[in-house]
This record gives C-alpha cells, sequence and structure tokens, in this order.
C-alpha cells in the first residue's frame, strides 16, 4: 500500500464526483427552504430555531469528526446542517440585527479569506483530498460554514436587494459556475480554486431555487411552499447518500488521483 493510500484512507472528504455537486445544490436548497419551514410554518421562531440547530449541527459534528474515515451519512449530515444554519445565522443579522446585506456580504467573504490564509498557513494546503487531521478538518468545515452564510447573504443581495429576482439570480449563479467549469477544463483555473469558487457560488443558486420553487406568486415564486419541496429534497438526498453508501464510488480509497 502506497503512502497516499494509507492517508486516503484517512481522508474525512469525499472524492468530488457529479453526486457530490447534486447532493450539495440539494443540501443548500434543503437548508433555505428548512430553515424557512421551522422558522414561519412550524412558528418556532429565529432564535429558537437556531438554537435547536445548532445543537443539531453540534451532535452531527461531534459524531463526523469522531470518525476515522469518511462515512457518507456523516458527512452530508454535517452539510445539510451547516446549509440550515449558515441561513439561520444569515437571516439573525439581517432580520434581527438589522445589519445591512452588504455588510455581511463583506464581512463573511473576509471571514473566509482569513480561514483560507489560517488554513494554508497551517497545512501548506486548501486540497479538499487532505483532510485527513483534526486540524484540518476544523478548518474545512470552518471554511464551509462561512461559505453557507456568505452565500445566502450574497445570493439575498442579488435577488432581493439587486431586485432582479430568483430566476434571474439563479441563472446569473449557474452561468458564473459554468464559467468556472470551463475555466477548470481549460487550465485557467487550478482545481483548489475552482473548488472552492464553486463551492461558494453552489450556495446562492441553490438558495434561488429554493425560494424560486416555495416563494409565493406574489413575491415571484411558485408558490409550491417549503414543506413538500423540502421533504422530496430530503429523500433525494438520503436515496444517493444510500446509493454512495453501498457503491463507494466517491471513496478516497477508490481514487489515487489528487487535486
Amino acid at each position: 500500500m502506497t503512502a497516499h493510500q494509507q492517508r486516503s484512507m484517512l481522508n474525512k472528504v469525499p472524492y468530488v464526483t457529479l453526486y457530490f455537486w447534486v447532493i450539495k445544490i440539494l443540501a443548500t436548497t434543503v437548508g433555505e427552504t428548512g430553515a424557512d419551514f421551522l422558522n414561519i410554518k412550524l412558528g418556532l421562531g429565529l432564535n429558537l430555531t437556531s438554537v435547536v440547530m445548532t445543537l443539531a449541527l453540534a451532535i452531527a459534528l461531534f459524531i463526523q469528526m469522531g470518525s476515522r474515515r469518511y462515512v457518507p451519512w456523516q458527512y452530508w449530515l454535517v452539510v445539510v446542517f451547516l446549509s440550515i444554519v449558515g441561513t439561520l445565522i444569515t437571516d439573525t443579522m439581517t432580520d434581527e440585527l438589522g445589519i445591512s446585506l452588504y455588510i455581511s456580504t463583506t464581512g463573511f467573504t473576509l471571514a473566509l479569506i482569513a480561514t483560507f490564509i489560517f488554513w494554508y498557513r497551517s497545512e501548506g494546503t486548501l486540497s479538499i483530498h487532505d483532510i485527513d487531521t483534526p486540524r484540518r478538518e476544523t478548518f474545512y468545515w470552518l471554511a464551509i460554514l462561512f461559505t453557507f452564510a456568505l452565500g445566502t447573504a450574497g445570493g439575498d443581495l442579488v435577488s432581493e436587494k439587486a431586485n432582479l429576482g430568483y430566476l434571474t439570480a439563479g441563472l446569473i449563479f449557474g452561468g458564473l459556475i459554468a464559467l468556472i467549469t470551463i475555466g477548470y477544463y481549460a487550465k485557467a483555473l487550478g482545481p483548489v480554486l475552482a473548488f472552492w469558487l464553486a463551492y461558494i457560488l453552489t450556495r446562492p443558486l441553490g438558495a434561488s431555487l429554493g425560494d424560486l420553487i416555495t416563494q409565493p406568486h406574489s413575491n415571484g415564486g411558485m408558490g409550491m411552499g417549503t414543506m413538500p419541496v423540502s421533504s422530496v429534497f430530503l429523500v433525494v438526498i438520503v436515496s444517493l447518500v444510500a446509493y454512495l453508501s453501498v457503491s463507494r464510488i466517491d471513496s478516497p480509497m477508490n481514487h489515487t488521483s489528487k487535486a
């Protein structure tokens, strides 16, 4: 067994496949619709919803970081809860504290950049194929939390403050992701930079799609409601994660190339 294969056994992050991006976008949409459902439809309120979801995230992170290898359901459970908590952080700053989306978007951008700087200075890499120590995994999850919060703020800024609407915002973010993909395959962008740029943009893409589907017609949405949309998307996520658990096609051990 090679040294890289030994390190891959401990890698806590899935190999990036098409399934990765599909689940990620669905998870971001669930984060948007799920937060709205708990906060508004169930009447928990923003503060109580934030407390409940933060506790759930803490439990999921405890399970994930206590594992010695990548386990699909553990990993994606954390992603879903991070998506919800990231949305709630931005919503709390906007709705409860009255902080401008311009300020929150700038603040989360700076926080994400600072996380990457400290991560790189500490570990010498930002590659997701080397998440094999507790410190690297901590940097990884912190960066992802900021991408969700930033994506929520940026998405709301484009779709609501700029009055472009959810569909237009979704097309803008989808177009940017397409450009990043083209840049990656044209070798104009490195794999690490391309990954993180796409990861950031999938959050506002998913949020825009979630709002487009669930918001009432009066707000420019399709009016399908948060409950049915969240339920369907969760079923799809669970089904895909179950498939990955059985097939192991995204297991780091099955891929020896690095990015």
